[in-house]
């Protein structure tokens, strides 16, 4: 029987004020978990969030880490 394999995770750490940015954008910072700037959350890998971090990556910094 295959193993099954641990689902990736994505650690999101916002690098760029909300500050002046179109509601769409802070609403997806919200989406994510992103309340301040700095902070960091962790999600695991899928579509959706995917999704939502090109919608802001310019005020993102995204890393693999081992879930």
């Amino acid at each position: 029987m295959a193993k099954k394999k641990k689902p990736s995770m994505l650690k999101i750490t916002q690098t760029r004020s909300g500050i002046g940015r179109q509601d769409k954008h802070r609403r997806t910072l919200r989406a994510l978990g992103i309340k301040r700037h700095q902070q960091s959350v962790v999600h695991e890998d899928s579509p959706a969030i995917r999704g939502m971090i090109s919608q802001i990556s310019f005020m993102v910094d995204v890393h693999e880490v081992e879930g």
